[in-house]
C-alpha cells in the first residue's frame, strides 16, 4: 500500500472560492442527496490509500466526500482538463471534502516524468492542492500494482478471470459487434488452477509480449461490447518511470481505475461521457472485489476492498469552438513545428493559456459559467475570452503602447514650452480601483516629439473620423490638446512625420484642461522616454469553428495570421514589468509580459485578449 503522508485535513485549500452562490447541477444534486442520506457516512480512512483491512483500522473519514482528478502522464493538460480539475477540486472544496490528484500511470511506453511535473504545476497554478494536505505527494496507480496483481489472482481463483492465448486479431473477430454476439474463447473454460499457474508465468516473464492476456469472465453475448470479457492484464516489457523493470505485465486502464478509486475511498468518481459504457464493468469489478466468496475447496476469500464502493458519474466533456483537444493532434502541431511548443500561447494547453495571459480566476469562472450537463454541446470560444476580460478589467494596470508608430512633431513646442523641455505627466494605473484602494500613478513625459499610432492620422479623413487630420484638434491622453497642421512624406509617398502644434495651458488635470473642446483623445508615447518592446499579436489558431469536423485535415484550418510580431514603443511604466505581469494597453487590449522571454533589457509582451470580441463581425 501507499506510504503517503496521512490526510489530516478535511478540506482542500485552493484559492478562495467566489462568494457568489454556485449554480446547481446534477452532480451537486447527487452529492447533496448522498450527504443527506448518509450514503458514505460509515467510511473509515486510515490516512493513506489501502484495502479493506487497512481502512478498517482507521478513523471515521474526516472528508465528507472524496473526488479525484486522475490524468495519465502522457502529455500536457489542456482546457478540457482544466474544466475537469475545477469540477473535481471545486466540488470537494464546496462540500467539505478532499480531492485526490492521482496519476493513472499504467501505460509505461507513453508516460514520462516531464508530463508528471507539468500536471502538478498546472493543478497548483489553477489554485488547488490535493490529498488533504498542502505538502502531500500525488498518488500514483503504480503505487497499487501489488494490490492490483493480488486482486487479479483473486478473480482467477473465484472463476471471474482467465488467461486467453488467442491473437489480438482472433479476439477482435470473436468479440462480435453491435449486430452479433461474441464467441467464447477456446481458453475460456480453463480451470482456475491452470489460469493461476499461467498468469504467474506471465508475471515471471516466461511468455512473449502479446502472446496472451488475462481477461475478465463476464458475458460474450452482452449487448454492451465492453462487457464481452474485457482484457485486464497484458504482457508489456517496458521500463516504467516509477517502478522501473519490476513488472513485465501491466493492468489495463479500465481494470486499474476502479481499483484506484476504491483504495483511495473515493465517493464520487466523475468522468466524461465517453466512459459511460465502461460503468457496468466498473461496478462489476468493484462488486467482485468487495464481496466475500467461498471457493469450491471451502476457503473464504474476497472482501479485498472496503464498502461502500465508489460510484461513477459521467458529465459532458468540453467542446470549445476554434479549439482541438486531441492529445495526438496537439502533439502533431508541436512535432511538426506548426507552433513553438506545448506552451505556445496559441495552444489550448494549460501551459499555453498561462503564457497567453489567462488567469486561474478566469478559468475557474469559465468552468462555473459553462456548467455541468449530461449532454454534449459546443461552447463558443468568446465565452472563455469574456471571462478573462472580466477578471483583468479591475486588476490589470493600464499603460499606453504604440504598436504601429509614426512620429508626431509639435512644431511650436520649443517656442511655447522651451527648447528641450520635457513636461511630466501622470495617469492612474487603475481607473476603477476596488473600494478603499487608491490607484497607483503612472509617470511619463511629453516633449517636442511623441509616437502615435499610424492609423490616428488621415490626410483625407473618412466620414465620422475624429482623430488627426489637418485642421482638427485632439487631446494627447494625459497631456495637451494639439492641432494637426499636416505631414511630411518620403520619396515613396509614405508619411514619415505628422505635424501639429500644441495648445498651451490645456494639460490634463489643470484648470485649462477644458478650455478647448475636442472630440477625441489618442494614446501616445514620448520619444524621450518610450521603451522599445517586442509585442506578439496572437489570434486564434484556427479559422474554422470546428477545425477537425467532417473528416477534414485539421491542419488545413490553421490560421495563417495567428501570430504577428511587431516592434512597439511602450510608456516607461511598462519597462518595470516582471514576467507574467498583466496590463491593459489602452485601446488595444490586455497583454502579459511573456513568462519565458520577457527581460528588463528586452521587454516582450503577448496579446492575451482584445478589449472586445472582434470575431463576431
Amino acid at each position: 500500500m501507499s506510504t503517503q503522508t496521512p490526510a489530516n485535513a478535511a478540506h482542500n485549500t485552493p484559492a478562495a472560492a467566489p462568494e457568489a452562490a454556485k449554480t446547481s447541477n446534477f452532480l451537486r444534486q447527487i452529492i447533496e442527496a448522498d450527504l443527506e442520506k448518509g450514503t458514505y457516512a460509515s467510511r473509515r480512512w486510515a490516512g493513506t490509500p489501502g484495502d479493506a483491512a487497512h481502512h478498517a483500522a482507521g478513523e471515521p473519514d474526516p472528508a465528507r466526500i472524496r473526488t479525484r482528478f486522475p490524468p495519465e502522464p502522457n502529455g500536457y493538460l489542456h482546457v478540457g482538463h482544466a474544466k475537469s480539475i475545477c469540477i473535481n477540486f471545486g466540488l470537494a472544496r464546496d462540500y467539505g471534502g478532499v480531492c485526490h490528484l492521482r496519476f493513472d500511470d499504467t501505460n509505461p511506453e507513453k508516460e514520462d516524468t516531464e508530463y508528471v511535473n507539468s500536471i502538478i504545476d498546472a493543478v497548483k497554478w489553477l489554485g488547488f492542492d490535493w490529498n488533504g494536505s498542502k505538502d502531500a505527494a500525488p498518488y500514483q496507480a503504480s503505487d497499487y500494482f501489488d494490490f492490483m496483481y493480488r486482486a487479479a489472482e483473486h478473480l482467477i481463483e473465484a472463476g471471474h478471470a482467465y488467461v486467453d492465448e488467442q491473437t489480438a486479431e482472433q479476439m477482435r473477430v470473436n468479440r462480435g459487434d453491435f449486430s452479433k454476439p461474441g464467441v467464447d474463447s477456446p481458453f475460456r473454460n480453463r480451470t482456475p488452477a491452470d489460469n493461476l499457474r499461467i498468469f504467474r508465468e506471465m508475471r515471471d516473464g516466461k511468455h512473449e509480449d502479446g502472446s496472451m492476456v488475462l481477461r475478465a469472465k463476464i458475458d460474450m453475448a452482452s449487448p454492451n461490447i465492453n462487457m464481452r470479457d474485457p482484457a485486464i492484464y497484458r504482457i508489456r516489457r517496458a521500463t516504467h518511470h516509477n517502478t522501473g523493470d519490476t513488472w513485465c505485465i501491466y493492468p489495463m486502464y479500465t481494470y486499474a481505475h476502479p481499483i484506484e478509486d476504491a483504495l483511495e475511498q473515493i465517493t464520487h468518481s466523475l468522468c466524461t461521457l465517453e466512459f459511460e459504457d465502461q460503468r457496468p464493468f466498473y461496478d462489476w469489478l468493484l462488486e467482485r472485489l468487495t464481496e466475500v466468496t467461498t471457493l469450491p475447496d471451502g476457503r473464504v476469500v474476497g472482501g479485498l476492498l472496503a464498502a461502500p464502493a465508489p460510484r461513477q458519474y459521467e458529465f459532458a466533456r468540453l467542446n470549445l469552438t476554434y479549439v482541438i483537444t486531441s492529445k495526438r493532434k496537439l502533439a502533431q502541431l508541436v512535432y511538426d513545428h506548426k507552433v513553438s511548443g506545448w506552451d505556445d500561447p496559441r495552444m489550448p494547453t494549460i501551459v499555453g493559456l498561462r503564457r497567453r495571459g489567462y488567469t486561474p480566476a478566469a478559468i475557474q469562472t469559465f468552468a462555473e459559467r459553462i456548467g455541468v450537463t449530461k449532454s454534449d454541446s459546443w461552447i463558443d470560444y468568446s465565452t472563455l475570452e469574456g471571462c478573462l476580460r472580466e477578471d483583468l478589467e479591475l486588476k490589470a494596470h493600464r499603460g499606453m503602447a504604440v504598436l504601429n508608430p509614426v512620429k508626431l512633431v509639435l512644431t511650436n513646442w520649443d517656442d511655447v514650452m522651451g527648447a528641450g523641455h520635457l513636461e511630466p505627466c501622470t495617469l492612474p494605473a487603475l481607473p476603477h480601483p476596488p473600494e478603499g484602494v487608491e490607484s497607483p500613478v503612472r509617470h511619463f513625459t511629453i516633449g517636442k516629439e511623441v509616437w502615435i499610432e499610424r492609423e490616428d492620422f488621415e490626410e483625407v479623413p473618412p466620414k465620422g473620423y475624429k482623430r488627426l487630420f489637418p485642421g482638427n484638434k485632439v487631446r494627447l491622453k494625459g497631456g495637451y490638446v494639439i492641432e494637426c497642421t499636416g505631414s511630411t512624406k518620403d520619396a515613396n509617398g509614405v508619411i514619415t512625420e505628422v505635424l501639429a502644434t500644441v495648445v498651451p495651458d490645456t494639460k490634463s488635470g489643470t484648470p485649462g484642461a477644458d478650455s478647448v473642446k475636442v472630440k477625441a483623445a489618442i494614446t501616445w508615447v514620448g520619444v524621450a522616454d518610450g521603451v522599445n518592446a517586442e509585442v506578439r499579436m496572437y489570434d486564434r489558431l484556427f479559422v474554422d469553428a470546428h477545425p477537425d469536423a467532417g473528416g477534414k485535415d485539421f491542419i488545413e484550418s490553421l490560421n495563417p495570421n495567428s501570430l504577428k510580431v511587431v516592434t512597439a514603443i511602450v510608456e516607461p511604466s511598462l519597462a518595470n514589468a516582471k514576467p507574467d505581469d498583466k496590463f491593459q494597453f489602452e485601446r488595444h487590449g490586455y497583454f502579459v509580459a511573456d513568462r519565458i522571454d520577457h527581460k528588463a533589457e528586452k521587454p516582450v509582451f503577448n496579446l492575451a485578449v482584445g478589449l472586445k470580441d472582434s470575431w463576431g463581425k
